[in-house]
């Protein structure tokens, strides 16, 4: 069982960008896919981006053209980096490897 950790969440102006950390032992053996969701608060969580083994992306129409979904297969981890973040992007984000959920990292962004 994988056990994914997210990280790189904080506070940020409008217009700013942050890069969230996915770290998930076992990533490269264990799993085919490692996917983003968030949740705004008094929401339910939305999927955002997903990434899969070989380099193949999907993302949400929402953050389409401002995430980015990379990984590094020698640190098992996937980073989800934002840019031009809103408002709307306030959210806890999540990280699943593995059919494994991480505990969330908390991104907001003030106007």
């Amino acid at each position: 069982q994988v056990q994914p950790v997210e990280s790189g969440g904080g506070l940020v102006q409008a217009g700013g960008s942050l890069r969230l950390s996915c770290a998930a032992s076992g990533r490269s053996t264990s799993t085919y896919s490692t996917s983003w969701f968030r949740q705004p608060p008094e929401k339910e969580r939305i999927f955002v981006a997903r990434i899969w083994s070989g380099g193949s992306t999907l993302y949400a129409d929402s953050v389409k053209g401002r995430f980015t979904v990379s990984g590094d297969n020698a640190k098992n981890t996937v980073y989800l980096q934002m840019n031009n973040l809103k408002p709307e992007d306030t959210a806890v984000y999540y990280c699943q490897v593995g059919g494994s959920w991480g505990r969330g990292t908390q991104v907001t962004v003030s106007s």
